[in-house]
């Protein structure tokens, strides 16, 4: 007995509505279940803060916070990330104010390029909350996620621990 299947019964849902709250703003989107959420960020929402960097989440470029915690836009698809607050460098500073870790990342001169200086910063905020700062070491240890092809390693580090003395 044959039995009659259609093309449409095999393919799955390409396509789903969200909601993401970026920033403190709520965006509702139609996207592709495949679209990661650095590439919502990018692409759709138009926020180009966060850097596409590797695409294999080796290098943190895409660095965002996630309900507070860091993780690479470049391996989250954006449907995981429905409903939760995610946090980008664009929503970081308070008006014209900055947030403490870009003030000292300027101050300390902790770029060059740039490239990588969105998710730099990303991973030196949530480091700072979960009290990772305790010494240089540990400094360099929870930013190893986060590669600086310049090598501004050593300003890096001088901005977080500057951020942390100013915000004990």
């Amino acid at each position: 007995m044959a039995v009659a299947i259609s093309l449409r019964m095999l393919t799955p849902q390409r396509e789903v509505a969200i909601a993401l709250r970026v920033n403190g703003v709520e965006h509702r989107l139609r996207v592709d279940v495949r679209v990661t959420l650095l590439d919502a960020l990018r692409d759709l929402l138009k926020l180009p803060g966060t850097k596409k960097g590797c695409e294999l989440g080796q290098c943190g470029a895409c660095t965002v916070l996630l309900d507070g915690s860091r993780i690479n836009a470049c391996l989250t698809l954006a449907v995981m990330a429905e409903g939760r607050a995610i946090t980008t460098i664009e929503g970081l500073a308070s008006g014209d104010t900055l947030h403490p870790v870009q003030a000292a990342f300027i101050e300390h001169d902790g770029f060059q390029c740039g490239y990588c200086t969105p998710g730099q910063i990303m991973s030196a905020v949530a480091l700072l909350a979960e009290g990772h700062a305790g010494s240089d070491d540990e400094i360099r240890e929870h930013m190893s996620g986060n590669l600086c092809r310049c090598g501004a390693y050593t300003n890096i580090v001088a901005a977080v621990r500057q951020a942390a003395r100013r915000a004990a």
